[in-house]
């Protein structure tokens, strides 16, 4: 498999499994990225390769960067995102939410961070 057809592959593959950690439909996804469920068809599987602007717009539907769903990388923009998520929380929520994160670093050995 080449090296570009691959790297399409892992592209759709992280477009898929992030639509459906959203509960997203193929349609849902299409008409909340402006685009063709078509469109996503084919991104999902790898078929064809997008344009900036629909990779920017799927991108923006599935609130993640368009670095994450090119590469796999979570970059500050994508920290960005759940920053905004966070505050939309209140004080306890987000307290809640710190302890899981805290439970997972713990779960995958990750050092624990205090503030001083």
């Amino acid at each position: 498999m080449a090296d570009a057809e691959l790297c399409l592959k892992e592209i759709g593959q992280r477009i898929m499994e992030r639509r459906r950690q959203l509960g997203l439909t193929q349609e849902a996804l299409a008409e909340k990225g402006d685009v063709t469920a078509q469109f996503v068809s084919y991104a999902e599987a790898g078929k064809r390769a997008m344009r900036p602007e629909n990779l920017m717009k799927i991108a923006a539907a599935l609130e993640v960067s368009a670095d994450y769903l090119l590469t796999g990388d979570i970059i500050d923009k994508d920290l960005l995102i759940l920053a905004g998520k966070l505050r939309k929380l209140s004080p306890q929520q987000v307290r809640i939410i710190e302890h899981i994160i805290d439970e997972c670093g713990t779960l995958y050995h990750l050092p624990h961070e205090t503030n001083v």
